[in-house]
């Protein structure tokens, strides 16, 4: 018994001394890092928080996205937090969904493969301007949400977001869109063909094409497909048909220097919204019985927008399907809204909101909303005017360049004598007025949509 203290005794004091000799190593100890903060540091950061994404309030798509993913911010910007995209908002999928990465848009938008989604498009994919995430990184974000979406603890295989093998490969050949006709349908397909869009640049440029129809035509159904980093491809009739760009002419909106074309700018004042938007493969109907109704010799000015923050060259790629039915299915034309305020100043150095009213002289239904000003306005807002819905908020952007776009499940309808209300809000920090005009340097205020009378 005496032997085996001593043992005991002299294990013991090696051990200290092991522990506390400088000549003698202390064992390594593991330190566990939380599986986020390995996401916010080897993902999050590099990828998604850079500098014109995720970066800041000041970011050009913040006013769309509302999303910011910097370190110490991250987190609470997406574990349970309501997403502001239209597809997810309307089957209450949350950025992220603690448990159900398929109930998650963040693990939606990583994912590049369509036919994930089913059904359900949930707009251009992620990192926009850039390729898709490796097979390792969308593995690791799905096991870290069905986890529990912890913020600390390690949850998921570190080794994962060292992959380099890729989540969807693209295709580079691009499957267009199938034309109408190639459907067994009656319509007019309308094209961008591949173009490039330059390393680390946003291309956003217009094309007018022809329809080449020689009767009036009335369309029912608009559908687009995009090439990968689409930011948004819209389509636009012409107010003025006397002063029109030339037919199948590119125009860019941005020199490659980054600075504006003004020529091409100048053209935008003469535009009246048509369909699409920031969905790059959206598909529209208006209600059963209406169509849109486009005269004889018709030309529509095609807008794609793409983003490439790579260090090489990608490319840009549109269809437009136009589907269209015969005159006597069509129980109701749809018209354009075309509300804008003309007489306005924004004094020097000060922030001004303009609110006006327009009225309907007879009962209509609007189906589509959406907006038009410049750089100056900040939050573009349209309300009710009138009847048992009055002053109600049903549309609101804060985008100049990408106005959001609203096709209401449940059309609005309004009686006579009511309408809509624009409220709208510009900071100017110049030090001169500004005023209603067509440059960049001037402003807008314009109320643009569809409804039908009843």
């Amino acid at each position: 018994m005496k032997k085996a203290w001593i043992f005991i005794s002299v294990l013991a004091f090696a051990c200290s001394k092991e522990a506390t000799d400088p000549g003698v190593s202390p064992a390594p100890q593991s330190k566990e890092i939380a599986s986020f903060d390995q996401l916010q540091d080897k993902f999050l950061t590099p990828t998604c928080a850079t500098s014109g994404c995720h970066f800041s309030e000041k970011d050009a798509g913040f006013a769309q996205h509302k999303l910011i993913l910097l370190k110490g911010k991250a987190y609470a910007n997406l574990v349970g937090v309501p997403s502001v995209n239209a597809a997810a908002l309307s089957r209450s999928v949350l950025r992220v969904k603690k448990f159900a990465s398929n109930e998650s848009l963040f693990f939606h938008k990583l994912n590049w493969d369509l036919a994930h989604h089913g059904l359900v498009n949930y707009g251009a994919p992620m990192p926009l301007g850039g390729k898709p995430i490796s097979k390792g990184q969308l593995s690791f974000v799905q096991k870290w949400i069905d986890a529990g979406a912890p913020a600390a603890g390690e949850v998921a295989d570190p080794t994962l977001l060292d992959d380099k093998t890729p989540s969807y490969v693209q295709n580079p050949d691009f499957i267009p869109l199938p034309s109408p006709a190639e459907e067994g349908k009656s319509g007019i397909q309308l094209k961008v063909e591949r173009f490039v869009v330059p390393p680390n640049f946003e291309r956003e440029l217009f094309v007018r094409r022809p329809l080449n129809n020689t009767a009036p035509v009335y369309v029912s159904r608009i559908k687009l497909k995009s090439r990968s980093n689409s930011h948004h491809m819209v389509i636009y009739d012409f107010r003025n048909k006397s002063v029109l760009p030339k037919e199948n002419e590119i125009r860019d909106l941005r020199n490659l220097d980054n600075s504006l074309n003004i020529l091409t700018f100048l053209q935008m004042s003469n535009h009246i919204f048509l369909g699409g938007g920031t969905d790059p493969n959206s598909d529209y109907t208006f209600p059963e019985g209406m169509a849109l109704q486009l005269p004889a010799n018709a030309s529509v000015d095609l807008n794609p927008h793409y983003f490439n923050r790579t260090k090489e060259p990608l490319y840009g790629e549109n269809y437009v399907n136009l589907y269209t039915v015969p005159a006597d299915q069509v129980k109701k034309v749809v018209q354009m809204i075309d509300f804008g305020v003309t007489n306005f100043t924004l004094p020097a150095k000060q922030t001004t909101t303009i609110t006006r009213d327009f009225k309907f002289d007879k009962d209509i239904v609007v189906v589509s909303l959406t907006s038009h000003f410049h750089a100056k306005g900040k939050l573009f807002q349209i309300k009710i005017k009138g009847g048992p819905r009055n002053g109600e908020l049903i549309y609101e952007n804060t985008d100049w360049e990408h106005p959001k776009v609203i096709n209401y499940a449940a059309p609005i309808s309004l009686q006579a004598g009511e309408g809509l209300t624009s409220v709208v809000t510009y900071v100017n920090d110049t030090a001169k007025d500004i005023n209603f005009g067509l440059t960049s340097e001037d402003e807008m205020n314009i109320i643009f949509g569809y409804y039908y009378t009843r």
